[in-house]
């Protein structure tokens, strides 16, 4: 189906004001996905506040320019879909990685995170083993009370050790 202009410029204001305020963007390959697979992969993005979008690349190159993601421009080819979020960096890396881990057809072809462009499968899992804020609130509480037993532990052998 094709779109008119007036369509055109509507989905590239709405997607350049959504991806304006994106922390990271995700570029996937998709061919190989059944519509139940896209279907459940939609659903999860959605439980997680992750926007998950198929537009054509030639509306995607206008959504992106002059934005922290213009550096995608050169992976915008074949069948893509675009995954961001607003809340928290890695949660469309982390959905789309397990995901790929259970159809395997699922293919990320790069990610852009503050503005640089990460290829690699290792910067891209950094991305996605990011912590959220309540992950990072709950391992500072973890050490800081590992910290102070370990103290306790020093004291109370000091004080028990024979002088």
């Amino acid at each position: 189906m094709s779109l008119n202009i007036d369509q055109k410029k509507a989905i590239v204001t709405e997607m350049r004001t959504l991806i304006i305020n994106a922390l990271s963007i995700i570029v996937a390959d998709y061919r190989g996905i059944t519509v139940n697979e896209m279907t459940a992969l939609r659903k999860m993005c959605r439980e997680k506040g992750v926007y998950i979008r198929v537009i054509p690349n030639s509306l995607m190159l206008r959504i992106v320019t002059g934005t922290n993601f213009e550096s995608i421009k050169h992976i915008l080819v074949g069948q893509i879909l675009i995954a961001f979020s607003t809340e928290h960096p890695g949660t469309p890396a982390r959905i789309l990685r397990s995901f790929y881990k259970e159809k395997s057809k699922l293919d990320i072809k790069a990610a852009n995170f503050q503005g640089k462009l990460l290829i690699e499968k290792e910067q891209i899992d950094l991305l996605a083993n990011l912590p959220t804020y309540n992950e990072a609130i709950e391992r500072l509480i973890w050490l800081i009370k590992e910290a102070s037993i370990i103290k306790l532990i020093r004291v109370m052998k000091i004080l028990s050790s024979p002088k």
